[in-house]
């Protein structure tokens, strides 16, 4: 069936072509459709073409090393899928399957090569798509990367920030208590013993004055601290409901392809009732 041009415009692969160069391309590409529900390709098989989706949807899925399956795309119209695998003629690395009625262009190595042979600068057209594309993966890869709640705020810190954490968690230790415990009895005693020498005779005026001054200082640095631990908090917590939505997401889906299967099952149940029935008769 011959491809529409117009249809290859709205391609976002293919829209840097210009008019005859996509209509060499038209010229090469097969139009298929698929019913809702029905594979286009899965893991493992020999990858002969890629596809555009023209009309409907399409999920693309892989199944991750906890053996579930993961949506990677959900291509629409424009929608690009299976291209790589195409081009270094490997196995698919992943299932493709229509969600509803598409339609798709069906394109495969040797029509790339016409195209390139006859317009050569499509060529370099398309890399430069695929090179915007590469990008933006890389970026998406980059910022789920970064989101560790705990780097991401390390990274973040200032000098002062991280002065406070060092003494948020000196202060709350027992190395702390037990300096601070021996640095005031040795303070206390010597100035008892020194008697009339004493720098700081009981009752300890500028002993108590150092302490108002610490409690002072040492009080707003703590907060400080503790706001940094608010912050991390509430990046787990954004985490943790990605994390739940995405597997309320898989157990949707799952108990969406069981219902799939109970009415495939009571198809199947019909049909094999109708036969005895007939037989019967």
């Amino acid at each position: 069936m011959p491809c529409d041009p117009e249809e290859l415009k709205h391609v976002p692969l293919f829209e840097l072509l210009d008019d005859e160069e996509l209509a060499v391309l038209a010229a090469q590409v097969d139009v298929r459709k698929f019913a809702a529900r029905q594979r286009i390709f899965k893991i493992g098989e020999p990858s002969h073409a890629a596809y555009v989706v023209i009309e409907g949807s399409v999920r693309v899925t892989m199944i991750d090393e906890d053996k579930q399956e993961v949506v990677i795309d959900e291509p629409t119209h424009g929608g690009v899928f299976g291209f790589a695998s195409m081009l270094d003629q490997t196995a698919h690395q992943a299932n493709a399957m229509a969600m509803e009625e598409s339609v798709c262009l069906e394109l495969d190595r040797h029509d790339i090569e016409i195209l390139v042979q006859r317009k050569p600068m499509a060529g370099l057209d398309m890399l430069t798509i695929l090179g915007r594309q590469i990008h933006a993966s890389q970026k998406l890869v980059a910022l789920r990367a970064n989101r560790n709640p705990n780097q991401m705020i390390e990274d973040e810190a200032t000098f002062g920030e991280r002065i406070a954490d060092a003494v948020a968690r000196f202060g709350g230790s027992w190395n702390f208590i037990i300096t601070f415990a021996v640095l005031l009895v040795l303070y206390t005693a010597t100035n008892i013993v020194m008697g009339g020498r004493a720098w700081d005779p009981y009752p300890f005026i500028l002993l108590n004055l150092f302490l108002s001054m610490l409690a002072a200082i040492q009080a707003p640095v703590i907060m400080m601290s503790q706001n940094r631990q608010d912050t991390k908090d509430r990046l787990r917590s954004e985490l943790d409901f990605d994390v739940n939505r995405r597997a309320e997401s898989e157990i949707q889906g799952l108990a969406h392809k069981i219902h799939l299967l109970t009415d495939k099952v009571g198809d199947v149940e019909d049909f094999l009732r109708a036969e005895r029935q007939g037989v019967g008769g």
